[in-house]
């Protein structure tokens, strides 16, 4: 979701009040990009500018990745709306305190202060769904997903409490739910799409013209499918190849890694997904970093640093060179070739 269209949509669409939270809705759809930029970095669809073009139209395909999209937006918006809300930076808006004093369970009370979760929801909905204004299976679909992802931020919270006693002996603690790091909220909902359902429409009730027949035709699908789970209505198309008409690059050209031992299964595989299974071939480069090294403080008070050059491999897709046929040296003679007869 782009930040810039989300948060110029939102000044059109929502009372001069909402403007409080303006900041804090771009700032959430931006960590909501950079999450998606992070969790895909390594597969052929890699989160590019073109597929974050949400307006007051919404995004109008509807694959497994803008799946993915849809609900990483609505919880980065959420995010940190809460965050802002639990540090008190509206005037309307706090911790929650609904639970403080109450048992919790054996050894610990609800105290502290709880990340306001119930307030963060309820603006990331009236904000992000206010730009899917279709009534169509695709917007359902993307309000479906938007809810998944607001969903995730409360699946992924934690407890975390402190100890009261004597000499520390942690007799009684007191806990509060407190927001994971988004991190985790992005490691959450990549499982999600990796597991997202297609859903089959009834083609001949969505056809039929009745608005009756399609809102029906919507509920029955979706009654069958936890509001948790990421969901699509399109095959994604071919991330290898470069299509100018969906804006996609194809991955020519893309970073893959290889040979470090620090790395994850799915980054050392990324050479075959990005390359090889794109029929492209891997390209060697040895390429010169130059950084500042060597930095010493001088009093009083400068830094002085030395200039360091060093040289590392890196790894890209480039296409396959093509073998050139050597030529018949008969044909350039124009001779044929004599026949020894026994």
């Amino acid at each position: 979701m782009g930040p810039c269209k989300l948060l110029t949509s939102l000044v059109f669409l929502k009372p001069v009040a909402y403007l409080t939270y303006a900041s804090s809705v771009q700032v959430g759809a931006q960590s909501g990009i950079q999450e998606c930029k992070h969790q895909f970095s390594w597969d052929r669809w890699n989160c590019p500018e073109s597929a974050l073009q949400l307006s007051t139209h919404g995004l109008r395909s509807a694959t497994r990745e803008t799946s993915f999209v849809h609900a990483i937006s609505a919880a980065g918006v959420m995010y940190t709306l809460t965050k802002n809300c639990s540090m008190g930076d509206f005037d309307n808006c706090g911790c929650d305190d609904s639970n403080i004093g109450q048992i919790g369970g054996r050894g610990w009370i609800w105290g502290g202060c709880s990340d306001n979760v119930k307030f963060g929801e309820k603006m990331s909905k009236q904000f992000v769904d206010a730009l899917e204004n279709g009534h169509d299976s695709r917007a359902a679909v993307n309000l479906h997903n938007n809810e998944a992802g607001r969903l995730a931020i409360k699946a992924t919270m934690k407890r975390v409490c402190k100890c009261h006693g004597v000499s520390g002996s942690c007799s009684v603690q007191t806990c509060w739910m407190q927001l994971s790091d988004f991190r985790d909220i992005g490691n959450y909902l990549k499982v999600k799409h990796d597991q997202a359902q297609k859903l089959e429409m009834d083609k001949r009730r969505m056809r039929s013209g009745n608005s009756a027949d399609n809102r029906g035709a919507i509920a029955d699908v979706f009654s069958s499918i936890a509001r948790t789970e990421l969901i699509y209505l399109e095959e994604s198309p071919d991330y290898c190849t470069k299509n100018k008409s969906l804006g996609l690059q194809g991955t020519e050209g893309r970073e893959c890694l290889q040979g470090e031992n620090n790395l994850s299964q799915w980054e050392k595989k990324s050479c075959r997904r990005l390359c090889h299974e794109c029929g492209l071939r891997v390209e060697e480069r040895r390429i010169e970093i130059v950084s500042s090294c060597n930095c010493k403080f001088h009093w009083c008070c400068t830094v002085k640093c030395e200039r360091c050059t060093q040289v590392v491999t890196k790894y890209y897709c480039a296409r396959r060179e093509r073998v050139r046929r050597p030529q018949n040296s008969t044909r350039k003679s124009g001779r044929r070739p004599r026949v020894q007869r026994s």
